[in-house]
């Protein structure tokens, strides 16, 4: 009878140990999972923001550019008239 408890007594522990194992396993795991995924965000932000700025210093830079006047187009283009030349 006390080699039977002893042995339920083992069991126990050994599933014990091993559950701690896994639940330290899945805590680490979890950790890593959020570390990584805080410095994803904080990487996405700081490159969001270098693109907005990027953006509106190009706006900036479009807005003093100065604007060309567009040309205007004749209404015959590619026709010449003739002239007339007085060769007497």
């Amino acid at each position: 009878m006390a080699d039977a408890n002893q042995n339920i007594m083992e069991k126990a522990q050994s599933r014990f140990i091993e559950t701690q194992k896994k639940t330290a396993e899945r805590n680490k795991a979890t950790a890593e999972y959020q570390s990584e995924a805080k410095a994803r965000a904080i990487k996405t932000a700081k490159l969001r923001e270098l693109r907005l700025a990027k953006e509106e210093q190009d706006r900036a830079a479009e807005a003093l550019k100065p604007v060309e006047p567009k040309k205007k187009r004749s209404a015959g283009k590619g026709k010449k008239l003739p002239t007339s030349v007085d060769k007497t």
